[in-house]
């Protein structure tokens, strides 16, 4: 139920430089190194941040999905 958050605070240390060291790939560290290049390559950044945002939305869906599966009273 809380993937969601645990996913954007483990990417904002990462942009923060205290999450996962390099050579480790982490997309919150992507976000920030690409930072210097947004205005000639924008996609270095962009698409490891759509990425983080695609999962953090697919994990709350999903446990909304869940909730309403197992919550009693929603059931009709």
């Amino acid at each position: 139920m809380r993937m969601g958050s645990i996913i954007l605070t483990a990417a904002g240390l990462g942009f923060l430089g205290l999450g996962a060291q390099p050579p480790t790939p982490e997309w919150g560290a992507i976000v920030s190194d690409g930072r210097s290049y947004l205005v000639d390559q924008w996609w270095i950044s962009t698409f490891p941040g759509l990425f983080i945002a695609l999962v953090v939305l697919g994990f709350n869906l999903l446990g909304d999905g869940i909730r309403d599966m197992m919550d009693p009273r929603i059931r009709r």
